[in-house]
């Protein structure tokens, strides 16, 4: 059944994406894999060997104006036809609401709300012409929401909420939805808040959750609850209200919103969110580094094999300015920049979004400076 058939996850980077785009490229289907970190993306392409002439990977955030058409364009300028797009990409925010900053807030509903919506209305053509499907990757926490992840938990229960008007919308054009509730998932999203995952005995594996997906496919169901026990026991938590908050005051560690002891370093726009009383420091991180400094920290090893100097990217932070776009920048750093070059200069600059120096300008795909190197 999946010979010859398209499909789109995003998300693709890491965790539930990356193993979905992997299991349905080996079980015979052409994927586009959309997700923002080139590398990882290059890495997912080489583990799949000659397999990988059916993925079109595409490096791009989805909270881009542009996304939802450039990846409906991609997939179909490359395979001809959509037939399965999964809305898996999503991203926390560390803290309380009254801690987060109102950027990383929007974000929240950007990433997994309007951005999933926007790639459902710029594929719809293409869905309606092969009677397709489309996923939405929800959570628990739509359900019972729980303290210590900002919006993520409203987030996700306007994807639940987005799914069922979606399907009951789409059923008269033959356009199948489905809502993913994964359970808890054994991946980096939690360390990468700074958080300790929940306990191994309670989480499922991303290669479980992609299974169970990509067998919905094939029977089109309105839901897939991947941890069935754990959908039953979110259902009866809702139901008791009261004991269940009673509950999750206590019971911080089995939900993944324990800090952890020696914290990681947070995206450097949540690390923004938190106050400074608040800010997480390691033993590792003195508290005088500079936004710029914590931004480009994944990236220094990279840089220094690259010999990417830091000068040159302090150099580009000149607020109100327009700068161009990756790989006109890559160019001037470069000369010839292969593709590792340019794939480094990419994530860079998306890093220094996240951390609030830059913001996407529409003018061929460029940056605006909000605000210099040595910002507070």
């Amino acid at each position: 059944m999946s010979a010859g058939k398209v499909l789109i996850v995003t998300g693709a980077s890491s965790g539930i994406g990356r193993s979905l785009a992997e299991q349905a490229v080996r079980a015979g289907y052409n994927v586009v894999a959309v997700g923002r970190r080139s590398q990882r993306l290059d890495e997912l392409e080489a583990s799949l060997g000659m397999m990988a002439a059916s993925l079109r990977t595409l490096t791009l955030d989805v909270r881009r104006h542009d996304a939802a058409k450039t990846i409906a364009g991609t997939a179909l300028d490359t395979f001809g036809r959509i037939d399965i797009v999964i809305n898996n990409a999503g991203a926390g925010s560390a803290g309380f609401l009254k801690q987060q900053t109102s950027t990383a807030l929007r974000e929240q509903i950007d990433t997994h709300v309007l951005a999933p919506l926007s790639l459902l209305r710029e594929t719809y053509d293409a869905l309606r012409v092969t009677h397709g499907q489309v996923f939405f990757v929800g959570s628990g926490v739509a359900r019972v929401p729980i303290s210590g992840f900002g919006l993520y938990p409203c987030a996700k229960a306007a994807v639940r909420s987005l799914s069922r008007i979606a399907r009951m919308e789409l059923k008269r054009d033959g356009i199948a939805v489905t809502y993913v509730d994964p359970g808890a998932v054994a991946t980096e999203f939690h360390t990468r808040l700074g958080y300790a995952p929940p306990p191994a005995f309670i989480t499922t594996t991303p290669e479980r959750v992609a299974r169970r997906i990509l067998r919905a496919v094939k029977t089109r169901p309105r839901v897939v609850n991947a941890v069935p026990w754990q959908t039953f026991l979110v259902g009866l938590a809702e139901m008791a209200p009261i004991l269940t908050d009673a509950i999750l005051e206590r019971a911080s560690s089995f939900l993944g919103s324990k800090a952890l002891q020696t914290p990681a370093v947070l995206p450097s726009q949540q690390q923004a969110a938190l106050p400074s009383a608040a800010a997480p420091q390691s033993a590792e991180e003195p508290a005088d580094r500079t936004p710029l400094e914590i931004a480009l920290e994944p990236y220094e090893r990279r840089m220094s094999k690259m010999n990417l100097p830091r000068e040159f990217v302090q150099a580009l932070l000149v607020p109100n300015t327009d700068m161009e776009n990756a790989d006109e920048i890559a160019l001037r750093w470069a000369g010839m920049p292969n593709k590792n070059e340019r794939a480094l200069i990419r994530d860079i600059l998306q890093a220094l979004t996240e951390a609030g120096f830059l913001e996407p300008a529409d003018e061929k795909d460029g940056y605006h400076v909000i605000r210099a190197a040595d910002s507070k």
